[in-house]
């Protein structure tokens, strides 16, 4: 039978369709750093690209449905074959993929010259296709117990649906049922697929040092309880935002996600960046929650943007930075070790989030804004310097790290 090697060479097109953490993993890093300086030109009084949504609303659709669905893409696409023992999308089919993406970008910086159903239509294809591929995976691999994530994938696509027919009826999007519904959806596909491979990459790589202190092993009693909570937190914050109930709820949902956390033996992984920064990404689930339970009850503690941007460019950002630079480097055959500049990436991406939270707290400032926008078009932008030739190149012959692997 032909195996994902086999399919991988008989690729003769450039490295970059041999896998799909590859090209979306590069547009999703170029996409994160570009926006963000298209963003901060509109604020500084561009017009910015003919895009039917108000500037805000872009913002909102380019960072979560437009940065986002190419990391989901390029992850699932590369971890689904792990998952069902069945070949890759490589080649022309990978090929196809990428430009449905790249269409939908284009759809939206343009949608003021085109009709709405068009341009919702257009970006939702890609969400919709993908979706199609990995249910095709999953149901023909019999790997019933990956559905959960098709289902949330579903439900972030229903939120992309739901924000282009906000915007398109005048309301305020970047505020709306769509956006918090995929918000939910993508901050519950950090707390599921998270807690299988933060535990399990730290108690490899802590095994291979000798460390006898373990994490505690995954979905045990308080990850299902931690999950179902956050789930429940969530599903009343998409329908009832400034509820007491649900402030509340999110309390409760960040101070359980905070004990899972804790028994994965994050303190002990410090030697390597590439595994701790696991533990810092997941941290922002918990610290989001609590933000935003506090400025609930709390309104004016610095803001629900800035409360709900801990999920947003903490969550989101720091663990899809943190999956991506080592995904990027196992399955491209080189060392699981951050180096200096990797390591670098991950600090700036933590800047960016403390000033973005800085920003409303200090309302009357703008220094923390510049700073994280600064430290996140840094971040993303190193990214996309430091992993091109990772990315684009032909797979590595691995060599083992002096610290073993994470």
């Amino acid at each position: 039978m032909t195996t994902t090697a086999e399919r991988m060479r008989a690729w003769e097109g450039p490295a970059i369709f041999s896998f799909g953490f590859r090209p979306f993993f590069l547009m999703a890093g170029i996409w994160a750093a570009a926006a963000m300086v298209l963003w901060i030109a509109m604020l500084s009084g561009w017009d910015g690209p003919p895009t039917a949504f108000d500037p805000i609303a872009w913002h909102a659709h380019e960072f979560l449905f437009g940065f986002l669905s190419a990391v989901m893409a390029g992850f699932l696409l590369t971890a689904v074959p792990n998952w069902t023992g069945r070949l890759p999308i490589t080649g022309w089919p990978l090929v196809g993929l990428a430009l449905l993406w790249l269409a939908g970008r284009a759809a939206v910086a343009v949608s003021a010259h085109l009709p709405a159903l068009v341009v919702a239509a257009v970006d939702l294809g890609f969400l919709v296709v993908l979706a199609g591929v990995l249910a095709r995976e999953i149901v023909a691999g019999r790997n019933w117990r990956n559905l959960p994530v098709l289902g949330l994938l579903g439900v972030f696509t229903l939120g992309n649906a739901l924000f282009h027919w906000e915007a398109a009826q005048g309301g305020a999007a970047a505020q709306g049922l769509g956006l918090r519904l995929a918000l939910g959806a993508a901050v519950m596909l950090i707390g599921l697929i998270g807690g299988r491979i933060v535990p399990s990459f730290t108690r490899n790589w802590l095994v291979q040092r000798g460390e006898t202190r373990l994490p505690a092993p995954p979905m045990q009693r308080l990850d299902k309880a931690a999950l179902l909570v956050l789930g429940a937190a969530l599903l009343l914050w998409v329908a009832a935002p400034d509820h007491a109930l649900t402030g509340a709820a999110l309390l409760i949902a960040g101070a359980l996600h905070l004990a899972r956390l804790a028994r994965w033996r994050g303190a002990l992984t410090l030697a390597e960046p590439l595994v701790t920064v696991l533990h810092a990404g997941y941290l922002f689930v918990p610290l989001g929650a609590l933000g935003l339970g506090a400025e609930i009850l709390s309104p004016g503690t610095f803001g629900m943007a800035a409360a709900q941007h801990l999920w947003m460019a903490g969550a989101i950002g720091l663990m899809t930075l943190a999956v991506m630079t080592r995904a990027a480097l196992g399955h491209g055959g080189r060392p699981l070790h951050a180096t200096a500049p990797i390591a670098a990436l991950y600090v700036l991406l933590v800047v960016s989030v403390i000033a973005r939270l800085l920003a409303g707290a200090l309302p009357g400032e703008d220094w923390p804004l510049h700073l994280s926008a600064t430290a996140w078009i840094a971040a993303w932008g190193g990214f996309a310097v430091i992993y091109w030739p990772i990315l684009t190149r032909p797979k590595a012959a691995a060599k083992r790290p002096s610290g073993g692997k994470a």
